[in-house]
């Protein structure tokens, strides 16, 4: 759930950059890829901590 839900904030953190970098079409889809599989991979290591730590 934590790795979906960083990954979704990723997409709408990278869409907002590129928009605001007056991106095209494609630059947003670019930038949105780019931060969704960059905070989805935060995700993974906090889910494996939280883990680690509580079990």
């Amino acid at each position: 759930m934590i790795v979906l839900v960083s990954a979704l904030v990723g997409i709408a953190l990278g869409y907002s950059a590129a928009r605001k970098r007056d991106g095209n079409g494609l630059d947003m889809a670019q930038y949105a890829a780019g931060y969704g599989i960059a905070c989805a991979l935060l995700g993974v290591f906090l889910t494996l901590l939280i883990e680690r730590l509580a079990g």
